[in-house]
């Protein structure tokens, strides 16, 4: 006799067969966000690439406030050390840095959430916020790129004023980094080229994990 259950159980195996290459799509594009957003091996204590960008743009931004507020040029240039330490530890031997830097986890922010917003199942609302993280992780890493010539400019310095006005300027983006900064002049910081920082990548990576089903 054959079980009535047979006809039931082998259609049911084969639509997991036929949802499986979707559900593994799906699967990658989460991973890429996990990366961003969760844990990614071989950052300090393996978090997120956004965590760590953020842990390393607070040690960058606390001592380029120092550096613009001192009236001491050494002071200053000691300062810049540590703030590049923490864009780039491979600059000097140590410092306050967590020793993944800024520039290297803001870029990995835009290389894993782009393929995740590439992903061919990633909806609409997941392109989208990827995009924007990817403009404000991208803003970062221009920003970083321009501390880092401004930073050997001050270490090389041996006029007071010209570290001073440096500094000052290294800290105004460091705190773009952050935060971001409102370069149009419309009274708001957008996720935009030149605007958008680490705290709008937050926010868009958080709207894309909820776009994508990940809370």
């Amino acid at each position: 006799m054959v079980n009535p259950r047979i006809p039931a159980l082998a259609a049911l195996a084969t639509a997991v067969l036929v949802a499986a290459p979707a559900v593994s799509a799906q699967n990658e594009a989460h991973r890429h966000i996990g990366h961003v957003a969760d844990m990614f091996n071989g950052t300090p204590g393996n978090v997120g690439l956004l965590a760590a960008a953020q842990a390393e743009a607070r040690v960058a931004s606390r001592h380029a406030e120092l550096a613009a507020g001192s009236g001491d040029l050494a002071a200053i240039q000691q300062h810049i050390v540590h703030v590049l330490h923490a864009i780039d530890p491979s600059t000097s031997d140590s410092g306050p840095g967590k020793g993944y830097g800024l520039a290297r986890a803001a870029a990995g922010c835009a290389e894993h959430i782009g393929m995740a917003g590439r992903s061919d199942d990633a909806s609409d609302a997941v392109k989208s916020h990827a995009t924007r993280v990817q403009t404000s992780c991208m803003n970062v890493v221009m920003w970083a790129e321009s501390i880092t010539e401004k930073g050997a400019a001050v270490a090389a310095a041996t006029d007071m004023a010209a570290a001073k006005a440096l500094a000052e300027e290294i800290a105004a983006m460091t705190e773009a980094i952050v935060s971001g900064t409102d370069a149009d002049g419309s009274g708001r910081v957008s996720w935009g080229e030149g605007e958008g920082g680490l705290a709008q990548a937050a926010t868009h990576l958080h709207l894309m994990k909820e776009a994508g089903g990940l809370g």
